[in-house]
């Protein structure tokens, strides 16, 4: 073997794992968006949550990114441990799709069917393919053609390997190192954990094993401590990525490690035992790409189903190795994880999720600021005190988190939620402010027994259900992303500055008739002005909805555009029906809500 030889292994090796990297983030970048949705629909059902391991890692082509995201979802509570214990046995599965792909390399024949079955025949042209759509494709046919690109370089990459290994065949030192495996397995175990570790993905280590058993040097009885050896280096990553987290969540990465080396004791005991009574023949036979892929496969299956059963056991291995202590505190889950940022679209979507629950506290703390100024409640006031303060720490956590994803590849849709959420956390903050605003206006009406008149009574219950109205128009509409929706904000909004300013006009007239007085005044104009102002910020949080969708931002000259009529002829018709329907009776003072 000469120094060409060593070059071009390296060459090959570098195209096998840059492709591997480029698969995988382009599948998650691809269905990512899904999985969290998807891992979420799991239920006390082992055999689910199973499958839906199996489904995603064969998807992320990572039993590895799949276990971080795992140890990540327990740790921000999105799901239960128990629950990961069962999409881990299916990761394990799922992983080993990746090395039967690889195997059809190792087909060999004449015949037209045997030599299309070799991805190396067909790869090529789903590499033109792939260049064509990354070339001309918009943004999701980028990602479609990097993927095919990826493709076509793994199989690449994986030819030239095998290539540059086959002269390895005539030196007697390499298959003297594989004999050591055979002889002592327990080296050969720790080699597979090493170079797993290393690579971060036991895909790639266990195709770099199947592009050196083309070299004919490696048997069965070599590569089999090998492959076990990289199960359990799989798990490592994770293992390192829990420290930090809460308890559930290193107990997830340590059931992975935990499951896995135990398969691989179980295995291998059961294995040299068999092999000792039955003289297996395959034993010092040379190993195929079709073997590892048989050998991998069938220790993950048979692992699982001797496990299986097992889960309340592996349940309290991992209470063991990570206990509660004696008074262990309550567990604390992150809002947003850093460990899902591995996987930048499931992360995003994540960041989506905690911003509808920020919308949804915003929602609540005006609702019962409102009630307040009617009817004082001491533990009222301190829950909206509360639920700002929670807000507060909502854009604090989650402004920082999207600063990080915005460092990360993301698609176009995925990088409009980022900006969307860039664009309105702030918003919906100082809809909380202004919450408090109200709390703080109400406990002056009530520390100062303030009666309104009926008519300024009458004026504040139109105007509160327009501001309700806004208010629930808003954050449904930010929760379900419904542009239409959002579209029918800024007309409303007008409608309630319209509002405002005749109440001010109306209060007017009655301090001139002697009916109210100026220290009233004082406060309605205080309650008035938090009503505008949360009323501006829905329309803000709306306006960004629809820009950012656009692909621009530029509120003042949407806003203007909206209003004479270049965007839409709808406002017009909207602000009417709106103002119909929040308005003051004609004749006398007494208003109505129609």
């Amino acid at each position: 073997m000469s120094i060409f030889n060593i070059f071009t292994l390296l060459g090959g090796l570098a195209m096998f794992l840059y492709a591997m990297d480029m698969m995988s983030k382009n599948l998650e970048q691809t269905a990512g968006g899904k999985l969290q949705s998807l891992l979420g629909k799991i239920t006390a059902s082992p055999a689910l949550g199973l499958l839906l391991g199996i489904v995603v890692t064969a998807v992320m082509q990572s039993s590895t990114l799949t276990t971080v995201m795992a140890v990540g979802f327990v740790n921000s509570g999105i799901m239960q441990f128990h629950q990961a214990i069962s999409v881990i046995m299916g990761a394990n599965i799922g992983t080993t799709a990746t090395s039967w792909i690889l195997s059809l390399s190792g087909l060999e024949g004449d015949s037209f069917l045997i030599r299309m079955l070799n991805p190396a025949a067909w790869s090529p042209l789903l590499g033109f393919a792939g260049l064509l759509l990354y070339m001309r494709g918009a943004d999701r046919k980028k990602s479609s053609g990097r993927i095919l690109l990826g493709f076509a370089i793994l199989i690449a990459g994986m030819e030239t390997m095998k290539n540059a290994m086959a002269p390895l065949a005539d030196m007697p030192g390499f298959a003297d190192l594989f004999l050591v495996f055979k002889n002592i397995p327990p080296l050969g175990v720790a080699a597979g954990a090493v170079l797993t570790a290393l690579l971060h993905s036991s895909a790639a280590s266990i195709g770099i094993l199947q592009a050196l058993s083309a070299s004919g040097a490696i048997t069965y009885a070599s590569a089999m401590p090998i492959i076990m050896g990289q199960n359990i280096g799989t798990t490592l990553t994770a293992l390192f990525s829990s420290a930090g987290a809460n308890k559930d969540a290193r107990r997830t990465a340590v059931v992975h490690t935990a499951f896995n080396t135990i398969g691989t004791l179980v295995f291998l005991v059961a294995f040299y035992a068999l092999n000792a009574a039955l003289h297996f023949g395959f034993y010092n036979a040379p190993v195929t790409t079709f073997g590892i892929a048989m050998v991998h496969t069938v220790f993950n299956v048979v692992t699982t189903l001797i496990l299986m059963p097992f889960t309340r056991q592996l349940e309290r291995l991992a209470y063991l190795i990570v206990p509660d202590g004696k008074a262990p505190a309550p567990e604390q889950h992150e809002l947003l994880d850093e460990r899902l940022l591995s996987t930048p679209s499931v992360a995003v979507n994540r960041a989506f999720i905690v911003g509808c629950d920020m919308a949804e506290i915003c929602r609540t703390s005006v609702l019962q600021a409102m009630a307040n100024t009617h009817h004082w409640d001491e533990a009222l006031a301190a829950e909206v005190a509360e639920q700002e303060t929670g807000v507060d720490h909502y854009e604090d956590v989650l402004g920082t988190y999207l600063v990080k994803l915005g460092g990360k590849r993301l698609a176009r849709a995925d990088q409009r939620v980022v900006n969307a959420l860039l664009h309105t956390i702030n918003d919906f903050e100082r809809i909380s402010d202004y919450s408090m605003n109200l709390i703080e206006t109400a406990q002056e009406i009530h520390d100062k027994g303030i009666q309104f008149s009926g008519e300024a009574l009458d004026d504040l219950t139109v105007l509160e259900a327009a501001v309700q109205d806004i208010v629930n128009r808003t954050v449904d509409a930010f929760q379900k992303n419904d542009l239409y929706a959002a579209g029918k904000i800024e007309p409303m909004e007008e409608v309630i500055d319209g509002l405002v300013r005749d109440i001010k006009a109306r209060h007017i007239a009655r301090l001139t008739a002697g009916t109210c007085t100026l220290e009233f005044g004082f406060v309605l104009d205080d309650l008035l002005t938090s009503y505008e102002r949360v009323a501006d910020h829905c329309s803000n949080i709306a306006v960004a909805m629809i820009e950012v969708a656009e692909d621009r931002f530029d509120t003042h000259e949407y806003l203007n555009a909206v209003k004479n009529g270049e965007i839409s002829s709808d406002f017009a018709k909207r602000f009417e029906k709106y103002r119909g329907r929040y308005t003051f009776a004609a004749g006398d003072d007494a208003p109505h809500a129609g």
